[in-house]
């Protein structure tokens, strides 16, 4: 009788538990893939459950901008870069960074190297693909660092609105094309080119790196405590996640297939994209550090004529979070 009564206690508090999880919605920056494992491995491993959340991820793709789901009020938290988040926030849209999971930009441009590009300044003259919605702020930046202009000439670049593919390289329709380390660059390889036809460029050793895939939240919402207390909940089970991810690559990129519901994704690809990605989140506890914003910043700034950004920001991120989830 004891056993029974003990068991139906039990229940009863695990069903309770059930009733009481919180609900949080976070919107991707892209489809699903290993670029996102972290929070796929927080809700297959039970780390939001054990928080008392109940997460819904919902995929991005080429027509869906984080800042405008968030403005909208289809998400309460999302992914984006940082150059698109505070161009969002000087434009009067108030989201503020409260945790950064990713510690180095994956960002790149593959070129061919028969063009006789070897380094940046080779780029004059030549035609480049360029991702927008957002994504063409460090690039833009970088080229006015350089001061390239980028209306086409012999002294500037011709800017291709690249989709989100690798066909303009491929097709010899551009020189050279925007590619994360983690995912087009590989499509290219795998589409039969070879490393040695290729010449690359990463933000990172061009000092113009930008912050990637930081989390945002509207900054109104953080003065609710009872929404601060989801975030430091949210934040803490997804380092966790992130953290078995890059300690478990091979298991997590499965965590990932089981998650796609397009089928797109293959297991050869999302592997070698989880090792990548484990890369660019190393070092990182997922507290944003004042460096890595800072020369963010000054990047996004030094945009010469047509800057990203036009002044300092001011609110723009806060450790409130990460310094009550991760310490």
């Amino acid at each position: 009788m004891k056993k029974i009564f003990a068991g139906a206690v039990s229940a009863i508090a695990l069903a309770t538990a059930a009733q009481a999880a919180d609900e949080v919605t976070l919107q991707l920056k892209w489809v699903t893939q290993a670029q996102f494992a972290g929070y796929y491995v927080a809700a297959d491993k039970g780390f939001y459950e054990e928080e008392g959340l109940d997460v819904t991820i919902k995929p991005g793709g080429p027509d869906i901008a984080p800042a405008q789901v968030i403005a909208g009020g289809g998400a309460d938290v999302v992914l984006d870069w940082m150059p698109s988040a505070l161009a969002s926030r000087e434009k009067g849209l108030p989201i503020v960074n409260i945790a950064q999971p990713f510690k180095s930009s994956g960002m790149m441009l593959t070129c061919w190297k028969d063009t006789g590009i070897e380094k940046p300044e080779d780029l004059k003259g030549k035609t480049i693909g360029v991702w927008f919605f957002g994504n063409e702020y460090p690039f833009l930046s970088w080229m006015s660092s350089l001061g390239i202009g980028t209306e086409g000439g012999d002294d500037g670049v011709t800017v291709l609105k690249q989709g989100f593919n690798v066909d303009p390289l491929l097709q010899r329709q551009a020189d050279c094309i925007s590619t994360m380390t983690y995912n087009e660059y590989w499509q290219v390889i795998d589409a039969g080119v070879t490393p040695e036809e290729l010449i690359t460029f990463k933000y990172e050793d061009q000092g113009v790196a930008t912050l990637e895939d930081g989390i945002y939240v509207m900054e109104e919402n953080l003065a609710d405590p009872a929404f601060e207390d989801k975030m430091v909940r949210f934040v803490k089970a997804s380092m966790k996640g992130w953290k078995y991810a890059e300690e478990n690559p091979d298991e997590a990129a499965m965590i990932v297939l089981d998650n796609d519901e397009t089928g797109a994704q293959t297991e050869t690809h999302q592997k070698r994209m989880m090792g990548e990605i484990a890369k660019l989140t190393a070092g990182s506890n997922g507290t944003l550090d004042e460096a890595d914003y800072t020369r963010t910043v000054e990047t996004l700034l030094g945009g010469g004529s047509d800057p990203v950004i036009t002044k300092e920001p001011e609110g723009a991120w806060t450790h409130q979070i990460t310094d009550k989830a991760l310490n």
